[in-house]
């Protein structure tokens, strides 16, 4: 048993007193700073020391490039005086033109474009500005190691604490601590935080949950300078661009910050400006990360060149400086996914946006940590039944916009090739329509068609177990270097990710736990890790870490996969087709029957396999998830419809291609038995259809699922619930009729004659088939003739004691 530490007196009245004194102070204090920077004008006199530190009164932005010169070398052409003395001039002429081009070097501005070159020449002859940021950023993490050690005496010296002992509060503290590091260190810190917020499997959960408050903390800087930027950039008052903008910045980022504004024409804007002699600070910064990592490679003693990390880097934050670009980005990225409706990406006002200065449509909805702190509760009152319901309410739409990131993100990758390349969750936003909004669009990533093809068939092989297919399409997307050992690498991935269980034919398990497992095995073998590979994997474990605050039991895989599989069964091109043939046929190209039922039942959970065979705007998928009630799907509903339809081309030419032997002996099989009662209740709703007509009572069916009702009657009475149809009979003729389809069933049938058992074994599963249907067709028949002249008569009685 701890002893407890008997509190001697109370000091809380004392420390309210002087929180109080220390505010008074501090108001105090900065008052007088404000009455300093009026009246002695401070800002102008730190911004001339400022210029005068980085040597900008010298530097030319119209200066010509410069020649490189070489040292002067001693001339002695004669031995008489006069020539010795021409000579001496002529060297003193060589020497003075040489420091006079050296001179030169100091007018030369920092250059636009990122050019390791050009900015290892411009910080060359600025030495004192790299030494005091190098000064700077060592005081600064010693700082943070001083007192990161002294908490952890404190901690240790404490006998009473409630707080839990498994390390993950010092996890905690130590993220808030760096992240009030790179609050102090600058934009440049701040970004690089921000990303390492999205890589929890990285840096461990407790520090990427304090990092990622980096998204939401950044300290704004003055709005006079902001209202001096956008006037120097747009060459206009303020007053004659717009009607409106808001005195206190809605968002601040690490770049720039954003108000809120009206232009003269009455539209909401967003107006981003970029933060003040930015890019000398971020250039500065990673020529500093670039001169370390030649250094480390030094000492480490490595091959590959550590600093080209830094000069991707530098492209990647120099790219984002300039806001036309970002303007640029937007556009394309609204042109390439403007059809898809789920997908919100706000226009830009290009008239209104320069290199400091980007305008784009003001975007109405929810971030994605707002949902999540109401869905879990920590912004409502607990005990209150209407804020239970805004929970529930807040979870719903928190998972909708995951399941529509999931889905965007598979769009950018699969579809348009498009990367949205900071996906973070301040970037998106919930609409009130129920869409997916997107920001800030400074870096975008641009797919080639094969990495496309190489990650949709990468994840179809993680679902089956294909570890051999998967490590050929990580070839095939460059992540794998050249000179691996594939057989290593293969058994290396089966240990990995065999464990993983699987729950309706999808992994039943987090993305970033696959996430994890793939990263140890690329850190083992060194694998490349592509832009685009990176950004999706990071977007994909960001979405799910929001789901699984709100919702434990959320799954990427679920969300994902029938996106995968649609795009398989629909998209009728080269590439997608072999890769579907990979899943559905062995290397004999045999059918597996499980394999497609599995891709038609996953492909049709999300409502979107539009068939033809659609009436009054109910779609089949529709149809079918209304029949499925009783738990199995209905695979040979679907099929029928899917066979004749536009979207039916892939699967159409999957029967073509695969051996016809080897889809009887699936039909035949145990694990077909449920398909076959489903297709023996089709033949069934035919010949019941059939008979019905042929007998000449009149009996139609109005739509799916619709009642049975005799036209003939006079008073158009209805069916009862035996006599429901599933499909009209002319659907079932158009799709006996299919040329296309009679085709696959003869070669079908001409393959599967070559084996006389076969063979067999079909006729009496077809015959025993028909002999069933039949009989529940007379059943039917029998039943609705019942229900149409017997019952009447039975409920005469009752319904005229009922009048009486």
């Amino acid at each position: 048993m701890k002893q407890e530490v008997p509190v001697i007196g109370d000091f809380s009245h004392f420390g309210i007193a002087v929180r109080k004194d220390f505010e008074f102070m501090k108001k105090g204090i900065g008052k007088g700073v404000g009455w300093a920077n009026e009246t002695f004008r401070l800002p102008q006199v730190f911004k001339a020391l400022d210029d005068v530190l980085w040597l900008r009164n010298l530097e030319d932005p119209q200066a010509p490039p410069l020649e490189p010169q070489s040292w002067p070398q001693p001339s002695y052409p004669g031995l008489s005086g006069v020539d010795l003395f021409m000579a001496d001039l002529k060297a003193l002429e060589a020497y003075a033109s040489y420091f006079y081009h050296a001179s030169k070097i100091w007018s030369k501005p920092l250059p636009e474009v990122y050019d390791p070159q050009d900015i290892a020449d411009y910080f060359s002859c600025r030495p004192h500005v790299v030494a005091l940021r190098l000064l700077e950023v060592f005081s600064a993490f010693a700082f943070v190691t001083i007192k990161i050690r002294t908490s952890r005496i404190k901690r240790s010296l404490r006998t009473i604490s409630n707080k839990d002992i498994n390390g993950n509060i010092s996890q905690y503290d130590f993220g808030l601590v760096l992240k009030e590091t790179m609050l102090s260190l600058g934009p440049t810190f701040i970004k690089v935080g921000q990303s390492l917020s999205t890589r929890p499997d990285i840096i461990g959960t407790e520090i990427s949950k304090a990092l990622s408050e980096l998204h939401d903390q950044i300290p704004p800087f003055p709005r006079t300078m902001a209202m001096k930027i956008i006037e120097e950039e747009l060459d206009s008052p303020i007053k004659s661009l717009f009607s409106y903008i808001s005195e206190e910045p809605v968002a601040a980022a690490s770049f720039g910050q954003v108000y809120r504004g009206n232009t003269l024409d009455g539209h909401n804007v967003a107006v981003k400006v970029q933060r003040p002699n930015l890019r000398h600070v971020v250039v500065r910064d990673i020529y500093i990360l670039r001169l370390g990592l030649g250094l480390l490679q030094k000492i480490a003693k490595r091959k590959s060149d550590l600093r080209l990390y830094a000069d991707e880097l530098g492209k990647g934050l120099v790219g984002e400086l300039d806001y036309s670009l970002e303007a640029a980005n937007a556009s394309k990225f609204l042109d390439a996914h403007s059809s898809f409706r789920f997908m919100h990406v706000p226009k830009v006002y290009h008239h209104l946006s320069r290199k400091r200065v980007l305008t784009m449509e003001w975007v109405i909805g929810e971030s994605p940590t707002n949902l999540l702190s109401l869905s879990t509760g920590d912004t409502v009152d607990q005990d209150s039944e209407y804020s239970e319901r805004h929970k529930i309410e807040a979870k719903r739409r928190l998972l909708d916009l995951v399941s529509k990131g999931v889905e965007s993100s598979l769009v950018q990758l699969l579809e348009t090739g498009l990367l949205h390349a900071d996906p973070h969750p301040g970037n998106l936003r919930y609409t009130p329509s129920g869409q997916i909004g997107f920001l800030d669009f400074g870096l975008l990533c641009q797919m080639e068609k094969k990495h496309q093809f190489a990650m949709l068939a990468s994840i179809v092989h993680i679902v089956n177990g294909d570890w051999a297919s998967l490590v050929h399409s990580l070839t095939e997307m460059d992540v794998i270097r050249p000179g691996t050992n594939i057989r290593r690498v293969t058994m290396e991935l089966e240990n990995s990710l065999g464990e993983v269980e699987f729950r309706d034919g999808i992994p039943n398990v987090k993305f970033s736990r696959v996430l994890s497992k793939i990263w140890s095995v690329a850190l083992k073998f060194h694998f490349r890790m592509p832009p685009y590979y990176t950004l999706v994997l990071r977007s994909l474990a960001s979405l799910e870490g929001l789901a699984v605050a709100a919702d434990p039991n959320f799954k990427t895989f679920e969300a994902a996969y029938p996106y995968v599989v649609r795009k398989l069964l629909t998209e009728n091109s080269a590439e997608t087709r072999k890769i579907l043939h990979s899943a559905i046929l062995n290397r004999r190209k045999e059918f597996r029957w499980d394999r497609l039922a599995l891709f038609l039942k996953v492909g049709s959970t999300r409502k979107v396999l539009s068939t033809e065979t659609a009436i009054k705007h109910e779609s089949s998928l529709d149809y079918l998830t209304n029949r499925s009630s009783s738990g199995v799907f209905d695979v040979a509903h679907l099929v029928l419809m899917l066979l004749p339809s536009r979207d039916g081309v892939v699967l159409r030419k999957l029967l073509m291609t695969a051996d016809g032997a080897s889809l009887v002996r699936a039909m035949v099989s145990k694990e077909a038995v449920q398909f076959r009662q489903q297709l023996c209740k089709i033949i069934a709703d035919l010949l019941y259809q059939w008979t019905v007509q042929t007998l000449g009572l009149g009996i139609t069916a109005t739509q799916y699922s619709s009642q049975v009702r005799l036209i003939n009657e006079p008073d158009n009475r209805e069916l009862g619930p035996s006599s429901r149809l599933s499909m009209p009979l002319y659907k079932y003729q158009s799709i006996f009729r299919d040329r296309r389809l009679k085709v696959i069933f003869y070669r079908i049938i001409i393959s599967a004659r070559k084996d006389p058992v076969l063979m067999l074994k079909f006729c009496w599963t077809s015959f025993i088939m028909v002999v069933a249907a039949s009989a529940l067709a007379c059943h039917r028949v029998f039943v609705s003739l019942s229900e149409v002249y017997i019952s009447p008569l039975l409920l005469a009685p009752k319904r005229a004691a009922v009048g009486a």
